[in-house]
């Protein structure tokens, strides 16, 4: 796909000092088109967006032209874009016929908050914004970026197919995965099917050197259009390497699954793969070709073989539940990697609903075939015994010290440097299931469970006797009763950020928590416990610091300071 990566440097840095200076920005065009067309562009409706459009300018031509794919005419565009619009249409970015001009590829107005402008090397935050929609954190952006992808089918009821090789440009997967990553500073990453670009986005402002890979080649060009629009310097992809005197950050490599990056390693591994589940798919960006989860649980049983010492690896997931076999085993056969692992399971959905939503999203509902299609793989997952499907988050972390672990740490806070993410010992596997809300971005959640698991691991129960731990600021008590009894029913903590978990303890748990300030050691809790309790010391002991270790894990508690 040679026209657009073409373009010039200059034209791709006067395209982003230009969009940037006529407000064509996530807040710019929130404020433009105001929120009854925001909400009526998240159905895929223009007419509200085409009305709050109608006044004209830079602003109102460009969104019209991309966000809402509509023709403009071609003065207006040559206002809008000045000295840009003749090289976009070489580039078959537009196209002009006759008076007119129409987009052929989209660029969305992207955006990340917690990320200072001219920073590119250290850990922050990544709540992501997108045009249309809050589809992150909220408030207004701190860094400006535009994401260059296919146009948006489906627009005002339209059905058209969708081809093969399409792009995706923003969405709700890819922007759970920036939210969900660990930010700490690295030297190496690889996003693993990169599709429009997202990750690598967001991976700049920690990392670095970036690879992104993907089989498509229309997505790596676009990509890299996405990461110029960002001022990432990007290597030529007709060659240079990182041996060269002063390399690129951001390499892209077209290939399948692990191949492009065959023999190295990494600090971060980030993929958002085409993992949804069908017979037989045809579509670049959601099907990898591969029966059933199997791309899935690829990634998962080959990504540490791609980890560097201490290296991290998410990704999200999708698996089969079949019938007479529990979920989590099926997880858990994909995670015999020798790493720490996390997996947490968000959505769970029928086949005939999964059916719905994967047509739909093809443009196939109503089609020619439909129910021929709706039909065909109803009956395969019969044929596999499949009765739901899972949707969720997997971490990885590999045992070592290396690059990834830098970062000062809970650890380190907690024990010293000689012991953290090196410590020897069992790794630790979580398969759980959390479908109530959550708090994002939840990059630092999963830090402090990678830093947290670690620190456990150093903790035998003599070292957590003589802990002081603290209850997390986030964590509130809930307690219900009938009127006038002398004691609740019910306890229960509840955290107020990050997983927003909740926990049912009993009078014990509930009194230990109650006294996690840091002024009392574990045992010495445990102690005055077993006195008010008239319980025997011992026997509380052995029945609470189980409970203990999971609630510190959990982040309802953490350690303060370790006496002696």
């Amino acid at each position: 796909m040679r026209p657009m990566d073409d373009l010039s440097s200059d034209v791709v840095a006067r395209l982003r000092e230009h969009l940037a200076a006529v407000g064509y920005t996530v807040d710019g065009v929130h404020d433009l088109l105001g929120p009854l067309a925001l909400a009526a562009l998240h159905r895929n409706e223009t007419t509200p967006g085409l009305r709050a459009t109608a006044g004209g300018g830079p602003l109102a031509t460009l969104t019209r032209l991309w966000l809402l794919q509509v023709p403009v005419a071609r003065t207006q565009a040559e206002r809008a874009l000045p000295e840009l619009l003749a090289p976009l249409v070489a580039a078959g970015i537009l196209h002009a016929y006759g008076s007119e001009v129409c987009a052929l590829v989209d660029i969305r107005p992207y955006g990340a908050t917690g990320i200072p402008a001219g920073t590119s090397s250290e850990a922050r935050s990544s709540g992501a914004r997108a045009v249309p929609g809050a589809a992150g954190a909220a408030g207004a952006t701190d860094t400006d970026w535009w994401v260059v992808a296919d146009l948006t089918p489906g627009m005002d009821g339209a059905r058209p197919g969708v081809p093969p090789d399409h792009v995706l440009g923003v969405n709700s997967a890819g922007t759970t995965l920036a939210q969900l990553t660990v930010r700490r500073p690295v030297g190496r990453a690889l996003d693993l099917g990169t599709g429009c670009g997202i990750q690598a986005l967001h991976l700049a402002s920690h990392v670095g050197r970036i690879v992104a890979t993907d089989v498509n080649p229309r997505a790596l060009a676009m990509a890299r259009l996405s990461a110029g629009l960002a001022g990432i310097s990007v290597a030529d992809p007709q060659g240079g390497d990182e041996r060269d005197e002063d390399p690129a950050q951001l390499e892209f490599r077209h290939g399948n699954l692990f191949e492009p990056v065959d023999g190295e390693r990494f600090d971060l591994i980030v993929s958002n793969p085409p993992f949804v589940i069908s017979p037989r798919g045809g579509l670049v960006y959601r099907d990898s070709g591969l029966a059933g989860d199997e791309v899935c649980r690829r990634i998962v049983a080959e990504a540490p073989r791609y980890l560097a010492q201490g290296g991290v690896c998410q990704i999200l997931a999708s698996w089969m539940h079949v019938r007479e076999e529990d979920w989590r085993e099926r997880l858990l056969s994909w995670l015999r990697t020798g790493c720490d692992a996390w997996v947490v399971q968000r959505e769970v959905t029928d086949p005939a609903e999964y059916v719905e939503l994967w047509l739909k999203d093809a443009g196939g509902h109503g089609a020619p075939g439909y129910r021929e299609r709706y039909d065909e793989w109803l009956a395969w997952f019969e044929a596999q015994n499949v009765e739901a499907i899972g949707y969720g988050w997997i971490t990885l972390q590999r045992e070592g010290s290396g690059a990834a672990s830098l970062a000062p740490s809970a650890v380190d806070e907690a024990l010293g440097t000689h012991l953290r993410a090196s410590t020897p010992g069992a790794r630790e596997t979580w398969v759980e299931e959390w479908t109530g809300p959550v708090a994002q971005p939840l990059g630092q959640e999963v830090t402090r469970w990678l830093e947290t698991v670690d620190l456990m691991r150093a903790y035998d129960d003599d070292l957590l006797m003589s802990a002081r731990l603290r209850v997390a600021a986030d964590v509130d008590q809930e307690q219900w009763g009938r009127p006038g009894a002398a004691h609740p029913e019910y306890v229960v903590l509840r955290q107020r950020s990050g997983l927003r978990r909740a926990v049912q303890v009993d009078t014990a748990e509930a009194g230990f928590v109650g006294a996690c300030d840091g002024s009392m050691t574990t045992g010495q809790i445990i102690g005055a416990l077993a006195t008010l309790l008239e319980d025997d010391e011992s026997a509380l002991c052995s029945r609470l610091v189980p409970r203990i270790r999971q609630l510190i894990l959990e982040g309802y508690l953490s350690v303060s300071v370790v006496v002696g």
